[in-house]
């Protein structure tokens, strides 16, 4: 098993997109709100350089874009 975290926040329609995909296919994963806590905003941007949600945490990888998220998702859960 992977090593996964998820940076999103709320109002995010992208990270909405993503975490609809996740409940209805039972993937659970680390989550991250970076509005919730500053901690989690200064990893999001530590990590991949952008303050850019949604944004999913590979075995220490970032990868963006709804689209790309949920289609790895798809590919690798």
């Amino acid at each position: 098993m992977k090593n996964l975290k998820l940076f999103y926040f709320d109002e995010c329609p992208f990270c909405k997109k993503v975490i609809q995909y996740m409940k209805r296919n039972n993937i659970e994963v680390e989550m991250a709100n970076i509005h919730a806590d500053p901690k989690n905003k200064e990893e999001l941007i530590e990590l991949g350089g952008k303050e850019q949600v949604p944004m999913l945490l590979i075995d220490g990888k970032p990868l963006y874009e709804s689209n790309d998220i949920i289609k790895w998702l798809k590919e690798n859960m």
